[in-house]
């Protein structure tokens, strides 16, 4: 079987080149091909020999990363694509434009484990994880496909790895992807321009705070007790708020990186201002800031949730009540809601 050049990290690349008797700066052209001009065929690594060219064909392939459908919204121009592996497996990705810079959301796994509520990603499951090089795809095709409009700047300045699937159930994955994202011989990507969303598994955050990568570590809450969290976020039961909050405090203290909390307001759940008191009491030792999102409209098997958003006027309280005890906190902009593309909306079979 071909080996994944686009999940080999530089070193490993240049360890294949090498034992075949190339000079090591080839390692850097191919790389460089790869992963800065984004080639998807061997044939097009000009500067290279043909005999280079035939041995990294016959021995390694570049995954393909197909668009089945893709969706622009009428109203921000957010873009959904619908992108089909190489085994027939699918995954969404959307890319939202703003003024300060394009920012994608990427999905890690096909499917995923977590089932909460009030997220349309796992209505079929898990089906598996993905590799390094499907993630950077998700970038390196979007990037091409908007580069072929006449819409303006298409490169992406941020990344947000809030798509389908639990990024730290996908561990190691995600780690060499990052790792790919911001070689220097590579992408060369700062992480400080990347975000990861977890719905708290608190032994990998654990695993992630001793890395020190500089990333953003987002934290879908959603809940401030127990008994609240329990009914939406089944993680909850594995990983209870008490052991979530020590794991996000030993990741605040090791990285000094601030925390983001992501607070999905439910209609008559989690939306009081005994629910604002209670999240206040949390994230305030961590000089985390709360960014509170009105829960979208999502189906799961043909179903809709019965979870609502608050009224506008309900939101604004809970923002005042949260920023009165000296919380910072911000309402995420909505994007793409048109298409189903905000947040709990992605889902691998539309």
């Amino acid at each position: 079987m071909k080996k994944d050049i686009l999940s080999l990290s530089f070193e490993e690349l240049q360890s294949q080149i090498t034992a075949v008797g190339e000079e090591k700066f080839r390692a850097k052209q191919i790389f460089d091909w790869l992963h800065v001009k984004k080639i998807t065929d061997f044939s097009e690594m000009s500067n290279i020999s043909e005999q280079l060219r035939q041995f990294l064909t016959n021995y390694f392939c570049i995954k393909p990363l197909i668009i089945r459908k893709k969706l622009v919204s009428e109203y921000d121009y957010t873009v959904k694509y619908l992108y089909e592996m190489e085994d027939g497996e699918t995954i969404e990705t959307v890319l939202m434009r703003y003024r300060h810079a394009n920012s994608l959301c990427v999905s890690t796994q096909a499917g995923c484990k977590m089932n909460c509520a009030f997220c349309a990603s796992g209505a079929n499951g898990f089906i598996r994880d993905l590799t390094p090089s499907e993630m950077l795809l998700q970038l390196y095709e979007t990037e091409r496909d908007s580069g072929k409009s006449a819409s303006g700047d298409v490169s992406v300045g941020n990344l947000v790895l809030m798509g389908i699937g639990e990024p730290l159930d996908n561990f190691d994955n995600v780690i060499r992807f990052l790792e790919l994202l911001s070689d220097k011989n590579g992408r060369n990507m700062s992480l400080r321009h990347v975000s990861l969303s977890t719905c708290g598994l608190a032994d990998k955050i654990d695993a992630l705070a001793e890395l020190r990568l500089g990333l953003t570590l987002s934290v879908s809450l959603h809940a401030a007790d127990n008994e609240t969290r329990n009914k939406i976020m089944p993680v909850n039961f594995t990983f209870n708020i008490e052991t979530l909050m020590s794991a996000c405090r030993n990741y605040y203290e090791k990285t000094g990186r601030r925390i983001s909390f992501e607070y999905a307001l439910i209609k008559d759940l989690n939306d009081d201002e005994k629910a604002a008191e209670k999240l206040a009491a949390l994230v305030k030792p961590l000089s985390a800031h709360v960014n509170l999102i009105p829960v979208n409209n999502v189906c799961k098997n043909g179903i809709y949730s019965p979870a609502k958003s608050p009224e506008t006027s309900r939101i604004k309280a809970f923002h005042t009540w949260l920023t009165r005890n000296g919380v910072n906190a911000t309402v995420r902009r909505t994007l793409g809601t048109d298409i189903s593309a905000a947040c709990g909306q992605l889902r691998s079979d539309n």
